[in-house]
């Protein structure tokens, strides 16, 4: 066998698995699957499926997941920096399919980075209600904070923060909380050699109590009657089934819910766990504790009885690595919404008459790409406050100039100046002013007070000197092509995409740019790839200067 597994977890395996174990075994030799899911925030489904440059075959438990052959590099394609899609070990695709958000949902994505899950979660609140998502490595949030922002997502707040912390913030607030819990990885042994290395280090026990203590204070968050899904990438039942059943013996107020798992996915193994408690395992003494606090007849039987009802996702089975889902339902009554449907904090329009014009779509010169769909955010005025990304920018300002610091009015007003010029449709938010960073945040901005905060919204943008405000890339991946002012559409055929994306200046005549009745040619230039945008480019005199992030880079 190509990998070499420990001794231990061999031992175990064979003993739960019995007859399966051969199998299991031989699902080692066999090579890993690659994944894509498709982002409906930016592409519609059937149209993806129309332009995709790969060879799709479904992934069974995901209706926008897609195996591909990870040889074609799907990371290499100019459709993958137009946030068209996202790269996703397909097992991993299954926990937000179990949480099933819905448009208007309050959703916390607690240990999110990198952000599969979390972009998962946002294309289907299409935009409508509130997205927290968080991880509490600060060094892992720079590329979950990206991979929101590239895919377009306009109602998501980005923290890095413990789980007690964001509990203290948001008590009894989200409808659904996704737990994708730091485990000991067993189940990714087939696809990260590392995790191998890793596994005595991030022992069982250790994990067992970080997961216990997540589960507990998540609980605090959850609205009545709301959802938890909470999942592993690991096979020891110490930390899935045995994990749940402390859960439910501590919580009586929760049930392991009911799921529309795929018929390739076996159930739950609540005899593991009683196995383990006959040997004198570690649950046993806690399980039963936790039960007796509780009315009688809850007991360690019943509790992991319900465990049968979660789902594992066995790689001799699927055609995807291991994973361990299970769905916490709470019993209490739904808490009714005082806010609008859409969730989101109370407030003026940016972009819209309340505030300054929008710039009108009216007439467009040339023959502009077909409209995408679109997706909506919210905005208005909050006492300022300064995030991470913001506080770093402010770090290398000061290497580079010195300048007094732009008032929040400066900010507030730079911003709705350029969107009320540039952008054609309404963006939705608090107006958020940090540093010299302006947001639409999509909660109350007072709960975000003492977190650290990586990104506080949608990032509009930023006041550099002498007031000159500068659109953030993350406005550009969400907008569509009309909903700017000018665009400049390019072809994935020709090498200029991949220039573009290489960060490197394009040169070519006004003729070019598509814009709105009434707007000059020069200016900032929304840049799409196909009809799909990317990024902002500023053009005058012929000469496209690129405003491609350096950290988006394509580095082939």
């Amino acid at each position: 066998m190509s990998i070499q597994l420990p001794t231990l977890f061999e031992s175990r395996m064979q003993r739960w698995l019995g007859d399966e174990y051969e199998d299991f075994i031989a699902s080692y030799e066999r090579p890993r699957h690659a994944g894509i899911r498709v982002n409906t925030l930016k592409i519609g489904l059937e149209e993806f499926k129309a332009v995709s440059p790969f060879a799709l075959k479904p992934i069974p438990w995901c209706e926008t997941g897609f195996y591909v052959d990870e040889n074609e590099r799907p990371g290499k394609h100019p459709f993958y920096h137009t946030g068209l899609y996202y790269i996703q070990e397909p097992s991993a695709m299954e926990p937000a399919e179990a949480l099933n958000p819905e448009p208007g949902d309050r959703v916390l994505d607690l240990c999110a980075a990198p952000g599969g899950k979390s972009t998962q979660i946002a294309a289907k609140l299409r935009g409508q209600g509130v997205l927290v998502t968080n991880d509490i490595s600060a060094e892992r949030t720079k590329a979950l904070a990206k991979n929101i922002e590239m895919s377009g997502v306009r109602n998501a707040v980005v923290l890095n923060e413990t789980p007690d912390r964001i509990a203290e913030k948001f008590p009894a607030y989200f409808d659904k909380i996704l737990i994708d819990a730091p485990c000991s990885g067993e189940g990714m042994f087939r696809k990260d050699p590392d995790a191998v290395r890793q596994w005595e280090k991030h022992s069982v026990d250790v994990c067992t109590v970080m997961q216990r203590d997540i589960l507990d204070t998540v609980a605090s968050m959850l609205a009545s009657g709301g959802r938890i899904v909470y999942s592993t990438c690991t096979f020891s039942p110490e930390e899935n089934e045995a994990m749940i059943a402390l859960f439910l013996a501590r919580h009586p107020d929760f049930v392991v819910g009911e799921s529309k798992h795929s018929p390739l996915f076996a159930p739950g193994r609540p005899e593991w766990v009683a196995g383990l408690a006959e040997s004198g395992g570690w649950l046993s003494p806690l399980l039963e504790q936790e039960a007796q606090k509780h009315e009688p007849g809850f007991t360690r039987p019943e509790a992991l009885a319900q465990t049968a009802r979660a789902a594992r996702i066995w790689p001799h089975l699927a055609e995807g690595e291991g994973h361990f889902v299970c769905v916490l339902e709470h019993t209490g009554e739904k808490a009714a919404r005082t806010e609008s449907a859409a969730g989101t904090a109370p407030g003026p329009v940016i972009g819209a008459g309340e505030v300054l014009p929008a710039a009108s779509e009216g007439g467009r010169k040339g023959g502009g790409p077909k409209a995408k769909g679109r997706q909506e955010s919210r905005s208005a005025a909050m006492p300022r406050r300064e995030d991470k990304s913001a506080r770093q920018a402010r770090g290398r300002q000061k290497d580079a100039y010195i300048r007094e610091e732009a008032s929040e009015d400066d900010v507030r007003r730079a911003c709705l100046q350029f969107l009320s010029e540039q952008v054609t449709a309404p963006v939705f938010g608090t107006l958020l002013i940090s540093g010299d960073y302006a947001y639409a945040c999509p909660v109350e901005p007072e709960r975000l007070r003492g977190l650290k905060v990586r990104r506080s919204g949608f990032q509009l943008g930023m006041v550099k000197a002498g007031g000159r405000f500068v659109p953030s890339n993350a406005l550009a991946a969400a907008l569509s092509p009309r909903e700017s002012a000018r665009l400049l559409n390019l072809s994935s055929s020709l090498p200029e995409a991949v220039s573009y994306l290489k960060g490197e200046t394009l040169t070519f005549g006004e003729e070019r740019i598509e814009r709105i009745e009434g707007a000059d040619a020069k200016g900032y230039v929304l840049v799409s790839i196909d009809g799909y945008s990317a990024g902002w480019g500023k053009w005058a005199a012929g000469v496209l200067k690129n405003e491609y992030p350096a950290g988006w880079r394509w580095n082939g």
